[in-house]
């Protein structure tokens, strides 16, 4: 518990030039208790204290002005600067090292059932007022810069911008003539794969049963 309080506020000392002290990081610094609070009401929530985790996670909502569902799914030294109005649905998954700015939404667009809300690599950062919408892939070590919409799966080592979002670079190399379509995407090949082995599987069944 310890360690991960230090991490915590290691994470914001090191990513926010304003920082003065540990004291006032863990006092006055909404990011820092939303992300605190968030862990307590995902215990809950984890153990089906379900009143109990939506209480305090709205308790945490009224205090910081960030909206954290407790079943979210956040990884180590997670970062929200200034943090007014950021919200994280029910089932985004955030992994290690990711910043976040005010505004940032991680919705979901209305027409996805089960899994409906982002999933966020390793080493992201997210712009202020940037909305990533449904069940959606951010790649490690991308840039979704401010006021973006993210409604389709960004590369790893991207930088994406606009309304709808596009690469304009990978791995610091601008992107010339290619929108989001014909971007090679990890994911989306590897369901391709497992519904071509499902697909074979139920040809074989089928064979059997005549």
């Amino acid at each position: 518990m310890f360690r991960q309080l230090r991490e915590d506020i290691e994470c914001v000392w090191a990513r926010d030039p304003a920082a003065r002290s540990a004291i006032e990081i863990m006092f006055l610094y909404p990011g820092f208790k939303a992300i605190r609070l968030h862990r307590r009401a995902n215990y809950f929530y984890r153990h089906k204290l379900y009143f109990l985790a939506r209480w305090v996670s709205q308790r945490a909502s009224r205090k910081t002005g960030i909206e954290i569902h407790p079943a979210a799914t956040i990884g180590k030294r997670f970062f929200i600067d200034h943090g007014t109005g950021v919200v994280i649905g029910e089932t985004a998954e955030i992994g290690d090292d990711v910043t976040l700015y005010q505004g940032v939404t991680l919705g979901g667009t209305g027409k996805d059932t089960g899994k409906r809300h982002p999933t966020v690599g390793n080493n992201v950062m997210i712009g202020s007022g940037a909305k990533v919408l449904g069940p959606v892939f951010i790649g490690d070590n991308s840039r979704i810069a401010a006021g973006a919409v993210v409604l389709n799966n960004i590369p790893a080592n991207s930088t994406a911008v606009g309304v709808p979002a596009k690469v304009v670079k990978i791995d610091g190399v601008r992107v010339a003539d290619l929108d989001q379509i014909h971007i090679s995407d990890p994911v989306a090949q590897e369901i391709a794969r497992l519904e071509n082995e499902i697909d074979k599987l139920r040809k074989e069944l089928n064979k059997e049963e005549k």
